[in-house]
């Protein structure tokens, strides 16, 4: 370590917001060098590069074959696809020198669907998974937490080409496989989630995400089944249609003061004529209406109006996740202004809908149903409607699923609860379909002399990400605490002595003797530094074995001599012979 490029901190850096952020900097790893931008130190470097390693030989194993593509595209093959415009402000989009546009890309399906239309023409070439590990770009408005979400991150994206959607099936579960094998070798705990295909495109989707407090995916597994699913995927089931015969006639009612839904059910249960007999008014018996604008990536807009139970917020991430690739923007007072239909804390459906005056588009949560009754806005300061059944007095535009998945809310897949949960997303696996083969034309001639086009799936791992949920999900008070197989050395070696004593000589030849067994030694032969800052040093950076050569170790009688030996995890420490050091080093290995 004398000569090692580390400098290590003893207090988190000020931007700092998880765990993996501060412990990676003030140990060494990593260093800010711009928003959602770090150099990786040497430790660092190492880790990453053992993570890659782990990813490179599941995927080898797998039988997947490596390439390399350049980060800087031309814009074409984007634009065939859409993506160039879909992608919006997300995108880095450049010119050179000539004006011609290119893009700092972010995902390359388009470039490998174009490598295998060169070089591919028969269906005897396929089925066919290709891969690579490479830096990614995006634009992101707000990167945060360190290395979990920034603006340049390195990733494993590979693709699979079939002649038929039964193959695509097969590389799919391969490719599944492969991903549970290597997140068991990293030690990264999973759970295996149903998604959204988001920019992607395509059907099928599956993440695999790291259950974490500080992760920005929010997921639901049932306590019954084995359901798993991010809560942007959960689809509502709809329930049975009521009759409307028979039910009661929608009716005005004066309800000053009440814009949010928690004042109208308290003015509701405190009132003798709205009182019910059976039941108290629940904020589940009220129809919340809420107006968003979306900004599509052409850069025109639109409003929208989402309708969903009043007991229930609408959730944004579920939102933007069904109007994608559009963005969702807030609707200001400058709004309402310029709809003047719409009155703030009492909109009603009466206003809304492309056939109504406003011409707002409205979409509804699934359980509104036909028959359902309603209290809503009546569109009038001061005023709402009680009874306003669907399918009778309104309807919609169609339905969405926007609502927010609260904790306890019923199984879509078998009637149980779920529990709301949060995790940092490590994987993905994607069945695209034919979206970029139709795009761009790759065909392939079938075993009957016929042009098929050929049927893809997508998979990426987040490598640099990896290394961050790596850090958050292996620490303690003192530092990091990396499992063996992705830590920047097996041991760490120090010096607890004065110097000139017989602790440097024994550790020297032990450094030599370890190395030479195979083992990777991080040796602190730093001078003029104290015992309890190579101590501190030695916890806050992590690796698996701690080994100490201290006071026990006898000048006179090495056989005599005695080390510490220390497992990072567990604590345990253990005062070893000299000559044991070596065989219990590497029976760890």
């Amino acid at each position: 370590m004398s000569n090692l490029f580390l400098r290590t901190l003893r207090d988190d850096p000020s931007d700092a917001e998880v765990p993996s952020h501060k412990l990676l900097v003030r140990a060494g790893y990593i260093r800010r060098a711009a928003p959602g931008g770090f150099t990786w130190l040497p430790l660092g470097f190492i880790v990453l590069r053992n993570v890659e390693r782990i990813v490179r030989e599941e995927m080898d194993a797998a039988g997947f074959q490596e390439v390399h593509f350049p980060a800087l595209l031309p814009k074409e093959p984007y634009e065939a696809s859409g993506r160039w415009v879909e992608y919006g402000p997300n995108l880095f989009r450049l010119q050179d020198r000539h004006g011609a546009d290119h893009l700092l890309a972010p995902t390359h399906e388009e470039m490998f669907t174009l490598l295998v239309k060169g070089l591919y023409g028969s269906y005897k070439d396929l089925p066919l998974s290709i891969y690579q590990i490479q830096t990614k770009y995006r634009d992101e408005a707000r990167p945060r937490a360190g290395l979990l979400r920034g603006r340049e991150f390195v990733m494993k994206d590979s693709y699979s080409f079939d002649v038929d959607d039964e193959g695509l099936q097969r590389s799919y579960d391969r490719h599944r496989e492969a991903y549970i094998k290597t997140f068991e070798r990293l030690g990264l705990p999973f759970v295996i989630v149903s998604a959204m295909s988001g920019a992607m495109g395509g059907s099928a989707s599956e993440e695999f995400l790291t259950p974490l407090d500080v992760g920005e995916d929010t997921f639901i597994r049932c306590t019954k089944c084995d359901f798993a699913a991010n809560t942007e995927a959960v689809e509502v089931p709809a329930p049975a249609a009521v009759p409307l015969d028979g039910l009661a006639e929608a009716v005005v009612c004066d309800t000053p003061g009440t814009p949010t839904i928690q004042t109208l059910v308290d003015f509701f249960n405190g009132s003798d004529e709205l009182r019910r007999a059976d039941r108290e008014w629940t904020a589940a018996d009220t129809l919340k209406n809420v107006v968003v604008k979306l900004r599509h990536p052409d850069g025109s807009s639109e409003v929208l109006a989402i309708g969903v139970p009043g007991d229930r917020e609408v959730d944004q991430k579920r939102l933007e996740a069904q109007v994608a690739p559009a963005e969702v923007e807030p609707f200001d007072e400058a709004d309402f202004a310029a709809n003047p239909a719409l009155v703030k804390g009492y909109i009603g459906p009466g206003v809304l809908g492309s056939e109504s005056a406003s011409g707002i588009r409205y979409l509804l949560d699934p359980r509104v149903v036909e028959g359902t009754q309603w209290i809503t806005g009546a569109d009038e300061n001061g005023k709402h409607v009680m009874n306003l059944t669907a399918g009778r007095d309104f309807t919609a535009d169609g339905v969405i699923q926007a609502a927010e998945v609260l904790d306890g809310d019923a199984c879509p897949n078998c009637g149980g609860h779920v529990e709301i949960a949060r995790g940092i997303e490590m994987g993905h696996i994607f069945q695209l379909g034919r979206k970029y083969a139709e795009a761009l034309d790759l065909k392939v001639q079938d075993e009957s002399g016929k042009q098929v086009t050929v049927t893809m799936g997508s998979y990426g791992i987040g490598v640099s990400r990896a290394v961050a949920a790596l850090a958050e999900t292996n620490h303690d008070d003192s530092g990091l605490v990396w499992p063996r197989e992705v830590a920047p050395a097996d041991v760490h070696l120090v010096i607890a002595g004065k110097e000139g004593g017989p602790q440097r000589p024994a550790a020297e030849q032990l450094a030599a003797e370890m190395e030479a067994a195979g083992a990777r030694v991080l040796f602190d032969d730093r001078e003029g530094v104290s015992p309890g800052v190579r101590f501190k040093d030695a916890e806050l950076i992590g690796v698996p074995t701690i080994v100490v050569c201290g006071r026990g170790i006898d000048a006179d009688d090495p056989n005599k001599s005695l080390v510490e030996v220390k497992d990072r995890r567990s604590g345990e420490r253990v005062d070893m012979p000299l000559a044991d050091v070596v065989p219990h080093i590497t029976s760890l290995l």
